[in-house]
């Protein structure tokens, strides 16, 4: 009977959870409670927890909750049910989408977006640089090792790419913005 439950309570949240994360945070937040899987407190800090940790919060959540009530199939049957809806749309809209994609009109709507696409990524790469290097815009300070780190981290993308054709990996780049950061603030 739990693993229906499960199956039922978690593929409800995968149907009907819009919004992202934090929209499905109170189906999720019904689901749970109403088949008592748990009180209030304990959901709060899995939130935490699953916000935390890498991966959607959904899906750690529906992880944590089948893993507790029925240990690991009930993980996987959870972590399943949160999923498949979503799969199972995107397999049928690619399925549309694909016949639209030879569309000629739909082909130039795309290749106009991408400019904007690119806009939106950069405007918002340049406000995070400028606001964290210069704080905020009434109270205009330059953080000295905020700029400096930033150069330092530009000048690591860019220099490899110019010289060997071939960029960093953002992987790496984070990795090494960690190292950064806990070097100059850390201590």
């Amino acid at each position: 009977m739990i693993y229906f439950d499960l199956l039922l309570g978690f593929l409800k949240v995968g149907f009907f959870a819009f919004g992202g994360a934090y929209g499905a945070i109170p189906l999720i937040r019904d689901v749970v409670l109403s088949y008592g899987w748990m009180d209030e407190e304990m959901l709060a800090y899995m939130i935490a927890v699953s916000e935390s940790t890498p991966g959607p919060i959904m899906v750690n959540l529906a992880t944590y909750v089948g893993n507790t009530q029925a240990g690991l199939p009930g993980a996987i049957l959870a972590t399943l049910a949160v999923v498949m809806p979503s799969f199972i749309i995107i397999l049928l809209v690619m399925a549309v989408l694909k016949a639209a994609l030879k569309n000629p009109y739909v082909q130039a709507v795309l290749r106009g977006l991408k400019p904007c696409i690119i806009g939106i990524i950069l405007a918002t790469g340049l406000y995070m640089v400028l606001h964290n290097c210069l704080g905020s815009v009434r109270n205009v300070q330059a953080d000295a090792m905020a700029v400096i780190l930033t150069v330092i981290l530009a000048a690591v993308y860019f220099i490899p790419a110019k010289m060997k054709k071939k960029g960093l990996s953002p992987v790496m780049l984070i990795g090494i913005s960690a190292v950064l950061g806990m070097l100059v603030y850390g201590f």
